[in-house]
């Protein structure tokens, strides 16, 4: 129906409604929450690859929880905190 292409037109029709529905005051600080969610997922994906890689290298039941720690952003440490693994409870 649309054709699928977006051009200049229509890109500024959507930036002004987005102005108009959030206000230019909000815009800064939804840009900055948005910008800081995507550094806490981009680093929790390479925690889990991570986590994903050494866990395929053989390892034994009762190996101690290590200990990490995440950060809300990059040099963010007011908010950090150590975070306990899971441990496997199903094997005996």
């Amino acid at each position: 129906m649309f054709g699928g292409k977006i051009g200049a037109p229509e890109l500024i029709l959507i930036l002004v409604v987005v102005i108009l529905l959030f206000g230019a005051k909000k815009l800064p600080d939804m840009a900055r929450s948005l910008g800081k969610s995507a550094r806490i997922l981009k680093s929790e994906a390479k925690a889990m690859k991570e986590e994903g890689g050494s866990s395929t290298q053989a390892s034994t039941p009762n190996e101690q929880a290590s200990q990490r720690t995440i950060q809300a952003a990059p040099g963010d440490v007011s908010s950090s905190r150590p975070v306990n693994e899971p441990t496997d409870s199903t094997q005996r």
